[in-house]
Order: C-alpha cells, then structure tokens, then sequence
C-alpha cells in the first residue's frame, strides 16, 4: 500500500513559496520543501488530489489558491521505515490572503524565494530541486 502525498508549486510575483520543514518532522526536518501532505481516505471521491492540494496549503499557511491547479509531474519514494510513497506535484496559482505558518511542528518558516536563490540554497534537497526546475520550465513555455 502507498502513502499518497501531493505538493503544490506557488508562484507569484517571480517568486516561489516554499517552506522549511520543521525539525521535528519525520522525513525532511529542516529543508526547503513546496507545501502539501498525505491525502486522506474519502471513500469513492471525484478531484481528492487537487482538493488535498488546497486544504494542505491553506491548513499548513493559511492562503488560498485559485481552481486553477495543473498537474505538473509525479515521482515515487521509500521512507526511512520502509514505507512506499507516491508524490503528485502540482502548479498552483496564488489566490488570496497571508502565508505564515499555522503550526510551527510542521512548517518552521515560510519563504518567498526565487528561482536561483531555490536552486542554490544549502538546504534545498534534490527533489525540491527537480520540482521547482519542472514548474519553472513549465511556466517559461505557457
């Protein structure tokens, strides 16, 4: 069985949103990631991915994001326990309101970055990388 986690890519005004993890949390502590979490079991459910998307971003930094979501890629992962997970990442548009973060156990700070500041940031891991060149590169050619 997999662990189905979604991720969104924010872009704004050249920059993109990202947090750094808290070091609390189980995988990741302390790095730059885009914002999401696990879907949850809904029983026989239409668009859960995209609203996952939604609900994670705004229970994790409290803004809103416009309906226009856009699958982006999807990748697959093994936990340090053992778990199996697939990630869905998606291109997001800002709507409305302030990102902060709501849970400091979760979500330590949150960053408007650019590009080159992502890229070359020592606490940017590889996958955070490859989402980010994917979402610019998709941005670039719309």
């Amino acid at each position: 069985m997999f662990i189905v986690n979604v991720e969104g890519a924010i872009f704004y005004k050249e920059k993109w949103l990202l947090i750094k993890r808290s070091a609390k949390e189980e995988h990741a502590g302390g790095t730059l990631s885009l914002v999401g979490g696990k879907v949850d079991f809904e029983g026989n459910s239409l668009d859960i991915l995209e609203r996952t998307v939604r609900r994670e971003i705004f229970e994790e930094i409290s803004i809103q994001i416009t309906e226009n979501i856009r699958f982006l890629y999807n990748s697959s992962f093994v936990l340090d326990d053992g778990r199996q997970v697939i990630n869905v990442v998606f291109l997001c548009e800002y709507g409305k309101g302030t990102a902060h973060s709501k849970s400091p156990d979760e979500v330590e700070e949150v960053c408007w970055m650019t590009y080159d500041e992502i890229i070359n940031h020592p606490n940017t891991p590889p996958w955070t990388k490859e989402s980010i060149t994917r979402a610019e590169k998709h941005l670039r050619v719309i």
